[in-house]
């Protein structure tokens, strides 16, 4: 109990708050209003939206592999839903936090490296694609559930691993709404917030 309760309170880590404050933006208060890495990447550029990549996916990652070693592959199962759980509705920031993607395919890489390498494949495919985070993460993480659905292990790891996906996707509904309205930004810097920033920094 004690190591699902620290995974939940480690992925609430505010990663794009603190990566937002050291680069002159507020990843709650600007763009999508997503504390994630793509509203990252919008706002700060590729280097904050890689930190902030990197942090999330960690958490995820971390909590996973840390409920492996102490309980086995249930209790990793167990922590690493619970970091992505803590990252989507932190206590500590009120319950309003990121939309999980980056710290589920932390988890899923640890759990399934297997649907991770294919859920990337197919994120990058669909960004390319599309330009849309939206459309890559929610492609990702049906991926995800489906070859880990058929990789011949225990349901109940299926069924953790589809309860984490369908969380994302519901995180995502109102991205999904903007897209069917035309509305949804494309997944690219905003280099006139950059040149702003610049400009008071000078």
């Amino acid at each position: 109990m004690l190591v699902v309760v620290g995974a939940y309170v480690l992925g609430g880590f505010p990663t794009a708050a603190l990566v937002g404050r050291r680069s002159g933006f507020d990843p709650s208060g600007a763009g999508s209003g997503n504390p994630g890495a793509s509203n990252s990447f919008r706002l700060g550029g590729a280097r904050a939206g890689a930190l902030v990549l990197i942090g999330d996916v960690s958490k995820g990652a971390l909590a996973a592999y840390l409920g492996v070693q102490i309980g086995g592959r249930a209790l990793g199962f167990a922590a690493g839903a619970a970091a992505v759980l803590g990252h989507v509705v932190p206590i500590t920031q009120g319950f309003r936090g990121g939309k999980g993607v980056a710290t589920a395919m932390g988890m899923v890489a640890v759990l399934e490296p297997i649907a991770a390498a294919v859920g990337l494949v197919v994120w990058l495919l669909a960004a390319l694609a599309t330009r849309k985070a939206v459309i890559a993460s929610v492609s990702m993480m049906i991926a995800v559930l489906v070859v880990s659905s058929i990789d011949g292990r225990h349901a109940w790891e299926a069924l953790t691993i589809g309860g984490v996906a369908v969380l994302v996707v519901v995180r995502h509904r109102g991205n999904l709404a903007r897209l069917r309205r035309g509305e949804e930004p494309s997944l690219k810097a905003d280099r006139a917030n950059r040149r702003s920033r610049g400009a008071v920094e000078r």
